[in-house]
């Protein structure tokens, strides 16, 4: 039978875009059901494995209008021993900030770190060396992590200034880039027509989300 996750949307916030991205992704070994804002039923996690926060365009007031009704229960699931997937937006939001799921680990703007090789939030094609080989990865602003707990976590992906990109810490995985990118995200911008992946990223994807969900 197929582990099943719990996927939150809200366009833009946590878009469809990067929903349908995931859900592309890692469909040959994983169910979906979805969840949005307004309050689940109180055994719907019950027959979940993961719970997948996506991508989008967000910020803290944001995230206490979204999560108001069912962050208590997201927390709970994962102080619980279920796993959560964050990436981009759900990324920044598993930190002490808002769902709070991470230990001694922050994620900031990668834009804003020290020796950074961007300084602008816009797409691109982001370089990282994800589990030791170059990728060019899709990126919007995404978080670079730090803090003393990295050094607990399992490091799948680094930015060209050394700040991890994507790691897994206990029954946490969270990716700042986006590996569930597909084509007509690159035919969106002029720069970026002609770079997609092929599908090698949503491979990435399946490779950390199976690790995360079945360790």
């Amino acid at each position: 039978m197929m582990k099943k996750i719990a996927l939150f949307l809200h366009q833009p916030k946590c878009s469809v875009q990067s929903g349908n991205g995931i859900m592309k992704a890692l469909s040959s070994h994983y169910s979906f059901k979805i969840f949005t804002r307004h309050e689940v039923e109180r055994d719907f996690f019950d027959d979940v494995d993961c719970i997948a926060v996506p991508g989008g365009i967000g910020d803290a007031s944001s995230f206490d209008y979204l999560f108001s009704e069912n962050g208590a229960a997201v927390k709970q699931f994962v102080n619980n021993g279920g796993k959560y997937l964050g990436i981009c937006m759900g990324a920044y939001w598993a930190e002490h900030f808002y769902l709070d799921l991470l230990k001694d680990i922050r994620a900031e703007q990668y834009i804003t770190r020290p020796g950074a090789d961007t300084r602008r939030p816009h797409a691109k094609n982001q370089q990282v060396v994800w589990k030791g080989k170059e990728e060019n990865m899709f990126f919007y602003d995404g978080c670079a992590l730090v803090g003393p707990g990295i050094d607990s976590a399992k490091i799948w992906s680094l930015y060209p200034n050394g700040d991890p990109m994507a790691l897994i810490q206990d029954n946490v995985g969270i990716i700042g880039c986006h590996p569930e990118s597909q084509p007509h995200w690159y035919e969106s911008y002029s720069w970026m027509q002609g770079k997609y992946h092929n599908s090698d990223h949503h491979k990435l994807l399946l490779d950390f989300v199976d690790e995360l969900v079945y360790k």
